[in-house]
């Protein structure tokens, strides 16, 4: 058991996407039988019924689908700065399936637009068991909506 709030749930289903980050890559899981793209993970496909579908690495890269400004600290063991931007991202990589994190770059000043391209990256905290993927905005894009 880990002393931080994230990491492999009890239940062990999780387990190879944060062995993935801690390989250095990001793993999503992808049914073996139908190939539908799945997240969060499941024991199950919800399309096709097949049990224990696997993981592939995708490509950290997305668009930013909607964002979220934070001022206060919600997990006190999260190493960010007050405030903070979360962003849900939309990966093309993997079926459009959208993974949460915190964008690193954003500033009060500079708030992200929806559409805005990201890369994730993956950081492991002092002290911590596991790493976390986070993301930056890779190129400002023209024509994102606030």
């Amino acid at each position: 058991m880990t002393s931080e709030p994230w990491g492999p749930a009890e239940d062990g289903v999780d387990r190879p996407y944060w062995e993935g980050l801690r390989a250095g890559e990001l793993r999503l899981q992808r049914c073996t039988g139908c190939r539908a793209w799945i997240w969060g993970p499941q024991w199950i496909c919800a399309h096709c019924h097949t049990f224990d579908p696997g993981w592939e690495p995708v490509e950290p890269v997305g668009t930013v689908y909607t964002w979220s400004r934070s001022w206060y600290p919600f997990i006190d063991e999260l190493p960010v700065a007050l405030p903070y931007v979360t962003v849900l991202v939309e990966l093309p990589h993997a079926g459009n399936r959208r993974v949460l994190g915190i964008l690193t770059d954003a500033t009060a000043e500079d708030a992200p637009r929806i559409g805005d391209a990201v890369t994730g990256h993956i950081e492991l905290d002092e002290g911590a068991t596991w790493p976390l993927l986070r993301w930056r905005r890779t190129a400002a894009t023209t024509g994102g909506q606030r």
